[in-house]
């Protein structure tokens, strides 16, 4: 019995993917549950685990865009092999025949000697191509260099479906929206005292650690309370007010850069925002992630912070009207009371639609959310 491997349902919208890569060779035996293929789509790359276990047929090569719910493999379970039938002990074997000679006992072959031994060919080099005459010593000129190949010192490979996306959206993003940013700096000591003091017993409690982007995303859940149009839309003449915070949180994949959501970061607590920001990663970076993962996002946070940045200009992710960009925390001089002393800063950017959102709005928002950060009790308080 064959059990097919189905392109699955990729979301809504999403109609086609393309194989990126199969997992096993055709015919290789499967387990069941063991990932057998890789799928991209213009928003996302997942693996398709198989059904059963057995052996596997592929019926459609990397490389081939497929329909949801094409049948582009099967398994089957592995047919027992038997051993070839011996020959049977009344018929005497055969003897091979004699094999024949090249020619015949006394014939000469063409290049041969008399006695019939062949004599070795000669195999033609370019230096049996005839030659002009060399010129006369003063007349010989240098031979002109010969033009290099035009993609001798490149190589073309084509944009994934992903990157394709992603480049595509990030055009319309500035296209489409009036993306402005300001830019603030967190004082970052407070909070990094709190996570040292409260880390091993907040793990030993929640399960997961006490991680810098859940604390992030905790401090803007509370400022788009505040500021609930950064968390709204343009939706042609009209502005969509979202009750709820569905939290974008950027990941960096092999693939490029994907954005999870968090649906309902707002009644999460800093606890379940960690699990559910670390379960989002991982299954990213494994291309675990389901369409819905994907969808439905309002407001989004991007940390390259991870990769050394010290600042940047995020762009939206459309149709959001709000991103706002963590950085790398460094130590730097600032004013204290009238003193200059070295404190672990962050800048932070926030780049909005400005045909929806104000610039004081933006600002005011930023601002909430370094005090946040800088005072965590806030948090807690909500104050």
């Amino acid at each position: 019995m064959s059990v097919p491997i189905r392109v699955p349902e990729l979301g809504e919208s999403i109609t086609e993917a393309l194989i990126v890569n199969w997992l096993k060779e055709d015919g290789a035996s499967v387990r069941a549950d063991e990932p057998v293929v890789e799928l991209e789509t213009d928003k996302s790359a997942m693996e398709v685990a198989a059904e059963a276990a057995g052996r596997l047929t592929i019926k459609a090569p990397a490389g081939t865009r497929v329909r949801v719910g094409a049948v582009i493999g099967e398994i089957a379970e592995s047919a027992p092999t038997t051993p070839e039938a011996a020959p049977r002990a009344s018929e005497p074997a055969r003897p091979a025949p004699p094999a024949r000679a090249a020619t015949r006992p006394g014939e000469r072959r063409p290049g041969g000697n008399g006695d019939g031994a062949a004599r070795p060919e000669r195999v033609a080099t370019a230096t049996d191509e005839p030659r002009p005459a060399a010129p006369p010593r003063e007349e010989r000129r240098p031979a002109p260099a010969r033009p290099a190949p035009s993609d001798a010192d490149v190589e073309r490979v084509p944009m994934s479906e992903l990157r394709r996306t992603i480049a595509r959206r990030l055009v319309e993003a500035q296209r489409q929206a009036a993306i402005l940013t300001t830019f603030n700096e967190i004082d970052m000591g407070e909070l990094q005292a709190l996570r040292a003091r409260h880390r091993e017993r907040f793990k030993a409690r929640h399960g997961v650690d006490l991680g810098l982007m859940s604390l992030f995303a905790r401090a803007t859940v509370l400022a788009l309370r505040e500021f609930s149009v950064l968390n709204a839309a343009i939706d042609g003449d009209d502005i969509v007010y979202h009750r709820r915070v569905h939290l974008g949180i950027a990941v960096s994949t092999a693939r490029g850069l994907v954005v999870p959501v968090v649906r309902g970061a707002d009644g999460l607590d800093i606890a379940g925002l960690e699990r559910a920001i670390g379960d989002l990663a991982g299954r990213a970076r494994a291309t675990r992630l389901a369409p819905s993962d994907l969808q439905g996002g309002t407001f989004t946070l991007t940390n390259g912070g991870v990769f050394g940045s010290l600042l940047s200009t995020p762009i939206l992710n459309p149709p959001q009207s709000g991103i706002l960009g963590m950085h790398t925390i460094q130590p730097r001089p600032v004013a204290r009371e009238g003193q200059v002393v070295i404190r672990p800063m962050m800048y932070v950017a926030l780049s909005y639609d400005h045909r929806l959102v104000d610039g004081a709005q933006a600002v005011s928002f930023l601002v909430r959310v370094k005090e946040l950060l800088e005072d965590p009790a806030r948090m807690a308080l909500e104050a």
